[in-house]
């Protein structure tokens, strides 16, 4: 591995690691490739002005971890020599197909299971959802002026004696019902 044999190397290697990945791709399509700045914004799907806030900052760290490297020409130099030093061999067709096919499968799945998800609750809520509007019951007010109603407590003697009188007599009409023993 060219990366274990060349300190250097390992060193631009994980200076270009600690970088965001858009940092990562806007360096090496501008200095590492040589395009120009519009087409480096084009590449990484970004404004001309946020590809070149990307680069200065992206430098900025690299000069930081790096400080031989603070130079642009030093730094597209260095990265040239490092790309030239080893043959870098694309994935296999087949295998880049394999790899998109089981992702777009893996997406379709997961917005099929979502949709279903959407379905299944919006059912759920058309089943157990109440069909007409109930207000909901106010809380208790009180009523000024009237006087709130008593507590139940023991009988007074008048109360007593009236309740005793009325027991002793006869209603008018029918009889009272007792229970029979059989």
């Amino acid at each position: 591995d060219v990366y274990r044999s060349h300190p250097p190397d390992r060193a631009l290697l994980e200076a270009f690691l600690a970088l965001p990945p858009s940092y990562r791709r806007t360096v090496l399509l501008y200095d590492g490739v040589g395009l120009d700045l519009p087409e480096t914004a084009a590449e990484t799907q970004a404004s001309t002005p946020a590809a070149a806030r990307r680069l200065l900052h992206a430098r900025e760290e690299i000069a930081a971890l790096l400080p031989d490297l603070a130079d642009p020409a030093v730094l597209h130099r260095r990265l040239t020599e490092v790309a030239s030093a080893e043959r870098l061999r694309a994935a296999k067709p087949p295998a880049v197909r394999l790899g998109s096919e089981r992702r777009a499968r893996f997406w379709t799945r997961a917005a099929i299971a979502f949709t279903l998800a959407v379905i299944g609750a919006t059912a759920l809520t058309l089943r157990t959802a109440p069909t007409k509007y109930e207000p909901p019951v106010p809380a208790g007010e009180t009523v000024r002026g009237v006087p709130p109603k008593p507590a139940p407590g023991t009988l007074s003697d008048t109360e007593l004696e009236l309740r005793a009188k009325l027991r002793a007599q006869t209603a008018h009409g029918p009889e009272r019902l007792l229970p029979e023993t059989r």
